[in-house]
């Protein structure tokens, strides 16, 4: 039960924590320190929420014996009934975001991520969709405050991507995009169809956090096979001139990653580096998945890049997320970014099955 009490101890907790990240030798100490902002930041927002459900409660309360009090003035027994009633419809609200702040918080929510993009089933006009995505995603970035970066990229004869590797960072970027992973169908006229027909095709986005050097992952020189050839495509004068794309081999893992898109190798290598860390990092989390399998099958973001998630019509300016049933009809304001309502609406989601698996796991 939430008490005066519990919301003491947050406090005790959060003041133990300011002593110590004021201590000097606590700033050398790079994950000790991340890991006491991480928890910082949680409880003050553990905090401020419930002091908001305790001051409500307490309100409903003080109404509640206003009202049933026969010796109040019926006036002021009317105002409370009314006042009452307000109080009592935020209640529920008020008491599911406290009960959302007490989950365990997602170790990988405050990380950056990388975003990868690939055309599937539908030929030039996959492409050309794998592009769109690319966009909606760049333009939702901007609106959030992200800063985004192209990796590696692959592109189409007709101005599309084959494949993308993007960079997204900023506050939360895993929190929010981690939704966005698996199969996105479009239905539309491609530019080409003189008939006129409506032609379905298919784009996969797997969204990767990426890893920092707090991480334990190991790369061991020895297991990578670099391999260095002339860029092709988009780039300017240094294409097919200089040895400067990047292909870099994990051997244990057969894990395969590049880029092309710098003018020098070694950045090159850097970029390539940074991917293959981010993968690496997913598989330990589908390692992790996998020994707690009904978790993951109770999670709305799970990354199955199998699933296909989302399908968008365009002759009717419709978008469907068949993860949660929700249709909208505003694909225009989607393709520019406008992915609010669906990411809200996933999240939403998310929270509720977390917290019927944590209700479930305590009665069993």
């Amino acid at each position: 039960m939430i008490d005066a009490g519990y919301v003491e101890k947050v406090n005790e907790r959060l003041a133990a924590i300011e002593s110590e990240l004021s201590q000097p030798e606590t700033a050398t100490q790079r994950d000790r320190y991340r890991t006491l902002l991480t928890e910082h930041a949680r409880l003050k927002k553990l905090r401020h929420t419930c002091a908001e459900f305790l001051a409500l409660s307490k309100t409903v309360a003080e109404y509640r014996a206003l009202i049933d009090d026969p010796a109040s003035d019926p006036e002021l027994r009317e105002m409370a009934a009314e006042e009452l009633a307000e109080a009592e419809a935020r209640l529920p609200e008020t008491e599911k975001a406290l009960k959302i702040a007490l989950l365990p918080p997602d170790p990988d929510g405050h990380r950056n991520v990388i975003l990868e993009i690939r055309a599937g089933t539908g030929g030039d006009e996959a492409s050309l969709f794998a592009g769109d995505l690319c966009r909606m995603y760049t333009r939702y970035a901007e609106q959030r405050g992200w800063t985004t970066g192209i990796l590696d990229c692959s592109l189409s004869d007709v101005g599309g991507f084959k494949e993308v590797v993007m960079a997204v960072e900023g506050e939360d970027v895993h929190k929010w995009l981690r939704y966005e992973s698996g199969g996105h169908r479009v239905q539309r006229i491609p530019t080409t169809e003189a008939s006129g027909r409506i032609h379905t095709s298919a784009a996969t986005v797997a969204v990767l956090a990426e890893a920092d050097e707090l991480d334990e992952i190991e790369i061991r020189t020895e297991d990578l096979r670099v391999d260095t050839y002339r860029a092709s495509g988009a780039g300017g004068q240094h294409v097919n001139k200089t040895d400067s794309a990047v292909r870099i081999t994990h051997l244990p893992t057969g894990l395969v990653v590049q880029s092309q898109d710098e003018r020098s190798q070694h950045r090159n290598r850097d970029k390539a580096m940074r991917v293959l860390r981010a993968r690496m990092l997913d598989l330990q989390r589908e390692a992790e998945f996998d020994r707690k399998d009904a978790a993951r099958r109770n999670q709305v973001g799970s990354g199955d890049r199998s699933q296909r998630i989302r399908t968008y019509n365009f002759p009717q300016n419709r978008v469907t997320d068949h993860r949660i049933n929700l249709t909208l009809y505003n694909l225009d304001r989607m393709m520019e970014g406008d992915l609010n309502e669906f990411i809200n609406g996933l999240y939403e989601e998310d929270m509720d099955l977390r917290l019927k698996t944590e209700i479930d796991s305590r009665t069993e």
